[in-house]
């Protein structure tokens, strides 16, 4: 796949800034980081902690935001409103060109005769199992050693990468991302003590994943103990990942790596879980709070609120605690001048 730069002008929206005009007699085949790229490949400044290294990148061309105030000498430059986002349009551009579907059930796939697919439209590799009662929608890629249990509904344009898990009668929506090694659907972690043993409480829900949910690597969730675990529509799970039985995260969330949810927690929308945060048990979450990373909520947290620490408190209030404990060490010295000086004073 290549792209131009009239075919990036498109993409991105953006306006060309050096060269002057546009034109088709220079392509780019791949993307990299200000200090990697080539001549052949697309880079872009999204921090300024990356300037130094945009002032001397050999990228063919680089996506910027307005203002930047000095340019590299010879690198063709697209300002655009956010660069970021620009790049990530660009990368999607180039790997969809890269990323060949082909239909079709592999011979070394195991597929019960009971699923409802179309093997004109889906795609099964060598090595998947895809039990009785499975339903697949139109354009969804099942990748290799993927194990699809019985009665699981996978939705349209799916990729489920190889070694994914997908349990019984779970439903996972369209345009859904399921990266390898994750586990949808395993049991709930319950147990009641009976005769001085842990007996398993009996998992009999399912997990729901709504519409562009994406699930990292080795990451687990688990079935509600009954009713629903739900992942919300355009949320956004990160590799190493915990959700436990009859969570509820809402839409457009992010859940960063090695974040854990227990049980019967409820997040609402646009909330960032970032990396290692936790949440107790049964409590709530509200829309767009921020957890920032190693946080843990033990409470009720309300939205719009940026939380820091452990416990979860807000960011403000514990960073001028950390101000205040800082200062402890001067604060000690001076306390030790002053009883100095009065027990000077008092001979």
């Amino acid at each position: 796949m290549q792209l131009t730069l009239d075919d990036l002008i498109a993409l991105t929206g953006g306006q060309l800034i050096r060269p002057q005009q546009s034109g088709n007699d220079i392509s780019f085949t791949g993307v990299a980081s200000l200090d990697e790229a080539s001549a052949e490949e697309v880079s872009f400044l999204g921090n300024e902690k990356y300037y130094q290294d945009f002032l001397k990148t050999s990228a063919g061309v680089v996506l910027i935001p307005p203002g930047v105030p000095e340019y590299p000498a010879d690198t063709t430059l697209i300002e655009v409103e956010n660069p970021s986002r620009a790049f990530g349009a660009v990368v999607k551009k180039l790997i969809a060109g890269q990323r060949i579907f082909k239909p079709g059930v592999h011979e070394g796939a195991q597929v019960a005769e009971s699923v409802q697919l179309d093997p004109t439209k889906v795609s099964v590799k060598a090595g998947a199992v895809i039990e009785d009662g499975v339903v697949i929608g139109n354009g969804s890629e099942i990748g290799s050693g993927v194990v699809v249990c019985e009665g699981a509904v996978i939705g349209e344009n799916c990729i489920l990468y190889p070694n994914s898990t997908i349990r019984e009668r779970c439903v996972l929506g369209s345009n859904i991302v399921i990266q390898p090694g994750a586990v949808i659907g395993s049991d709930g972690y319950g147990y009641t003590l009976v005769d001085g043993r842990h007996e398993p409480v009996d998992q009999v829900g399912i997990v729901v994943l709504e519409d562009f949910v994406e699930i990292g690597a080795n990451a687990t969730i688990d079935r509600a103990r009954f009713g629903k675990t739900i992942i919300g529509e355009g949320t956004k799970v990160d590799n190493l990942v915990q959700i436990a039985h009859n969570v509820r995260i809402g839409k457009h969330c992010l859940v960063v790596a090695q974040s854990g949810l227990a049980g019967s927690t409820h997040v609402g929308d646009y909330v960032t879980l970032a990396a290692q945060s936790a949440s107790a048990g049964h409590l709530k979450i509200g829309d767009k709070a921020i957890l920032t990373a190693q946080t843990a909520a033990l409470k009720d947290l309300p939205g719009g609120v940026i939380y820091m620490g452990v416990p979860a408190r807000p960011i403000r209030e514990v960073q001028k605690q950390r101000a205040l404990i800082a200062r402890l060490p001067k604060l000690a010295a001076q306390v030790k001048e002053l009883q100095r000086s009065l027990d000077e004073l008092h001979g």
